[in-house]
């Protein structure tokens, strides 16, 4: 997971913006994580790779 953040600005049509918060809220999710998600997933459909650190405390186990 990401440690530090960048802003990302966007401009969008009040009503959808109204929708998405809405629909956000009653998923339990925040406008912010679910467009994390979003660019998450566009990125691997395009085959885009980058590089995040790891959680911390996290280690792969390798069979014995």
């Amino acid at each position: 997971m990401e440690t530090k953040s960048a802003r990302l600005t966007i401009l969008i049509d009040p009503v959808k913006k109204e929708a998405f918060e809405r629909l956000c809220a009653a998923q339990d999710l925040t406008p912010s994580q679910v467009v994390r998600q979003l660019i998450r997933e566009y990125l691997e459909q395009h085959g885009v790779t980058y590089k995040t650190k790891s959680a911390v405390g996290t280690r792969r186990k390798t069979a014995a």
